[in-house]
């Protein structure tokens, strides 16, 4: 594998509970023979770090313990497969896991940043004009009344077709988790969102069967998705491919999700355009496939290509050609 290091800055800052992001530096990974592309972009918090990604891929064979490393290593490897059969990439991912033909497009959500009750509603009225029949609510940066009011408010400038989530990004103790996930379950939402702190990941099955989805995205940073399900801890799992170490690994995640009935939705971890990309063509080789936290382009100043993917109405379409696709071919480069 060849690397070239890059980074790309965010239009915004984005505050996290690992410190607040300004670019996202990573690793274009190429097969040997450029035939394959693949993208290693840690995250604090979820990943390896940059200098433990950049040793792992300089020693050729990154494991679970890099998994933004083995992500890139993984999609290369796919890439270059997919594309020396003629298939997509989402194509050649579907028959090997499900033994089931890929979409052609998958739908994603919304994402209603923190807000007055104003705000939060205009942003909601903003996403359905675009399209989107889904809109995912963050909460958890203001008090339980305020974040109430604003649920309140989604669901009135939403009405009663368009599902609404919301997340919380751990920032609850389980009291005023159990308040939030009823109001949610009385206004129709479909889940919450790590209402728990991520390292409280088992301790969510006690909020769950109160009429919303609970579902866990930070948690399967500190504990394995095997733990989750044995522990009947969540309704969805969020699987972020670059933090579940590649294609591969997120694939077989949704398997297992989906044999214990556990619903599974494909996010990123505000990649670059290659594993967004990516992203995209695991989503689109899972049957069915619910809204999916894709639509994360926007949040880059900067990136390694024009995104050949764009939302339209709510959902975003596999590029043309084969693996990846046609449109990010100037990236093959030697």
């Amino acid at each position: 594998m060849r690397t070239e290091r890059f980074s790309v800055e965010l239009a915004r800052p984005l505050d996290t509970a690992a410190g607040t992001i300004e670019s996202r530096t990573g690793y274009l990974v190429r097969t040997d023979d450029g035939t394959g592309l693949g993208e290693a972009t840690p995250l604090p918090g979820w990943t390896e770090s940059l200098d433990e990604c950049r040793a792992a891929l300089d020693g050729g064979n990154p494991d679970g313990s890099t998994p933004a490393a083995r992500h890139g290593v993984s999609l290369a490897r796919a890439d270059a497969a997919a594309r020396e059969s003629g298939e997509r990439l989402c194509d050649a991912l579907a028959a090997d896991a499900f033994s089931a033909p890929a979409a052609d497009s998958v739908p994603v959500n919304a994402t209603v940043g923190d807000g007055s009750p104003e705000e939060t509603a205009d942003a909601v009225r903003s996403a359905v004009e675009e399209g989107y029949d889904c809109a995912k609510v963050k909460v958890g940066a203001r008090d339980a009344d305020a974040d109430e009011r604003r649920l309140r408010a989604a669901r009135d400038a939403a009405g009663d077709s368009v599902e609404l989530r919301a997340d919380a990004n751990g920032a609850w103790d389980a009291e005023t988790a159990e308040r939030m996930l009823d109001v949610a379950a009385e206004l129709d939402y479909s889940y919450v969102e790590q209402p728990l702190p991520a390292t409280e990941a088992t301790e969510h099955a006690a909020l769950r069967g109160r009429g919303v989805g609970v579902a866990l995205d930070e948690s399967l940073s500190t504990t394995t998705v095997s733990a989750v399900l044995d522990a009947d801890a969540a309704d969805v799992l969020v699987c972020k491919p670059m933090a579940l170490g590649g294609p591969d690994g997120t694939l077989a995640a949704v398997r297992r999700a989906r044999e214990a009935g556990v619903e599974c939705v494909v996010t990123t971890t505000i990649d670059a355009v290659v594993a967004r990309l990516g992203a995209l063509h695991v989503a689109a080789a899972i049957p069915d496939a619910p809204a999916c936290g894709l639509a994360t382009g926007s949040m880059l100043a900067s990136d390694l290509a024009p995104d050949p993917a764009p939302v339209s109405e709510g959902r975003m379409g596999v590029p043309e050609g084969g693996g990846l696709g046609d449109a990010l071919e100037p990236l093959y480069r030697p």
